[in-house]
């Protein structure tokens, strides 16, 4: 037997679906679903994604420049 705990949103449809790891084979397997009767507070949404923009060629990222150890 294995027990694997994870956090589940369940949408209005009342469809749940869950990833399993790769070492559970497929094929038949009785599962268990426990809801602790109590709904999560909702998970706040990511940060806003971060602008990118070509990277100035001139700029070299070395380790002397980013560290200051160099000759």
């Amino acid at each position: 037997m294995k027990t694997i705990t994870t956090t589940a949103v369940i949408g209005p449809d009342r469809v749940l679906t869950v990833q399993l790891p790769p070492d559970v084979p497929p094929g038949p397997h009785e599962v268990v679903v426990v809801l602790n009767g109590a709904a999560l507070a909702p998970v706040p949404p990511l940060s806003p994604p971060y602008q990118l923009a070509e990277r100035d060629p001139s700029v070299t990222f070395s380790r002397e420049e980013l560290y200051g150890d160099g000759p």
